[in-house]
């Protein structure tokens, strides 16, 4: 049972990335994709914040693994972001593609750190 709300959960963040995605780029001015670095930086704060709040939980397993794995995992996207570095790159923009994947790590990393201080 666990898997198919795993799944479900899955497919749920997929199509609320998607969601977000859309109405970030749609809006946006800027000439390198954002949609993905918000969606990953909100994803990364979410976990953080998860994980401070569910994980000294011992019952906590199953809700931390639909929300963590399934809803997060499938709302998050680094190989989307790999792909934008990529496009990038083949373009000839190498500081933007160097600038968007150190600029979301460094970023989703301090989103993370954040999401488990404040829930601690």
């Amino acid at each position: 049972m666990i898997v198919l709300v795993l799944a479900l959960a899955g497919g749920l963040g997929a199509a609320a990335r998607f969601l977000v995605d859309s109405a970030i780029e749609r809006r946006s001015r800027l000439s390198v994709p954002v949609g993905t670095l918000v969606v990953n930086v909100t994803a990364c704060l979410a976990i953080g914040l998860l994980t401070g709040w569910l994980g000294a939980a011992a019952d906590a397993g199953p809700l931390a693994t639909v929300l963590g794995v399934g809803f997060f995992g499938g709302y998050s996207t680094f190989s989307t972001a790999s792909v934008e570095a990529a496009r990038l790159l083949l373009d000839g923009r190498g500081r933007a593609a160097g600038a968007h994947a150190a600029g979301m790590l460094l970023v989703c990393l301090a989103a993370g750190w954040l999401g488990l201080t404040l829930a601690t």
